[in-house]
Order: C-alpha cells, then sequence, then structure tokens
C-alpha cells in the first residue's frame, strides 16, 4: 500500500470524489438500494448533516480520495439511541489493499469513544467481498432479509452484521456527539490507522 494514504475527516468540498466512488455501486450493482445517484450538492448535505452526531471519514492516497465510511443512526426511536449503523466503500481501483478495513477500525474507534454499544452493517446479496471486510472487522451476522428489494431485474436478500463495540452499560449517558470530542484525540485516532 502507498505510504501516502492517510485518514481524515470529510468535508463537504469532498462530495464530488466521494459520488465518484459510489455512482458504481448505484448505476452498475445492487449493492446500494438507492437508484438515482446523488448530486454533488446532495452528498454534500449528506456529510453536512452527518458530521455534527457522527463520523464521516475518508481515505486520501496522495491527493485523491480513494474510499470512505460514516456512521449514521440505527433507527430514529429513542431506545436505539445507542446504535448506529456504518458504511464504508473503497475506489475500484483501491481495493484490496486493505483501506475499507483501516476506515472501519477508525470508525468504530471512533463510535466507541462517543459510547455507542452497537454498530450493524448492511449488505445487499451477494457481495462476498462485504461479506468479507464485515467479518475481518469483528462484525457477525445478525439477520438475513429475504428477497428484501427489487433492483436490476432481480430480488436480492440483505443480510445485518453487529459489531459489540463495548459492553452494555445498565444504565448509559446518551451518545457524544462526533463534533464534541476532543479534536486531538480524533487525530489521535486517525494517526493509528496510517
Amino acid at each position: 500500500m502507498s505510504g501516502d494514504v492517510r485518514l481524515r475527516i470529510a468535508d463537504p468540498v469532498d462530495a464530488a470524489a466521494i459520488r465518484a466512488i459510489y455512482t458504481p455501486h448505484v448505476e452498475e450493482a445492487a449493492v446500494s438500494f438507492e437508484t438515482e445517484v446523488p448530486s454533488v450538492e446532495t452528498m454534500a448535505q449528506r456529510i453536512r448533516e452527518r458530521l455534527p452526531t457522527h463520523p464521516w471519514l475518508v481515505a486520501i492516497d496522495g491527493s485523491a480520495v480513494v474510499g470512505y465510511a460514516y456512521a449514521s443512526p440505527h433507527r430514529e426511536r429513542a431506545a436505539y439511541a445507542w446504535s448506529c449503523e456504518v458504511t464504508a466503500y473503497v475506489a475500484g481501483s483501491a481495493l484490496g489493499r486493505g483501506i475499507g478495513k483501516r476506515l472501519y477500525a477508525a470508525l468504530c474507534t471512533l463510535l466507541k469513544m462517543q459510547q455507542y454499544v452497537n454498530a450493524f452493517g448492511i449488505i445487499t446479496l451477494p457481495n462476498p467481498a462485504s461479506v468479507a471486510l464485515h467479518q475481518a472487522c469483528g462484525f457477525r451476522h445478525a439477520a438475513t432479509f429475504v428477497h428484501a428489494g427489487y433492483k436490476r431485474g432481480a430480488w436480492h436478500d440483505v443480510s445485518w452484521w453487529q459489531r459489540a463495540l463495548q459492553r452494555p452499560p445498565s444504565s448509559p449517558d446518551a451518545p457524544i456527539p462526533f463534533s464534541c470530542l476532543h479534536p486531538d484525540a480524533v487525530r489521535a485516532v486517525l494517526n493509528e490507522n496510517p
């Protein structure tokens, strides 16, 4: 792997590069159940909306964004507050370099610092590469929903993968918003995954 690959917090200016990585998963596969590629502005808005509460990270090789990962709320109801969903995508040209593992390692560490208890990854099947990534990152198969979505002329099952970030406390405090984590602590996590 290139020694130039580093992780940092995403910025709305990364939206075009993130969109370019995401586009094939919408247009050419069933990996994402979105059927229309979001505009650059929509992607930038997603980053702006997510960052105050949840991490959104990018992997940079030289000056190019080659991957990204982010967390989002698991469900709206209050009892789900300690669980989140996680997603990672890597550019086709950067596959097989361990970038997805590094993104997930940093993302899960940050989520643990925020006091989240569970992270859930959702995989449209078949997708052996994503299954392997989640297994390698400590996720365990939790459930499979049969014929959960129809895209590109076929029905697809969806599997849910769960990673325990920490033991569930008996009386948990609310998760800490991502924007409230100390910047030095965040940098330390990103630098641990150079």
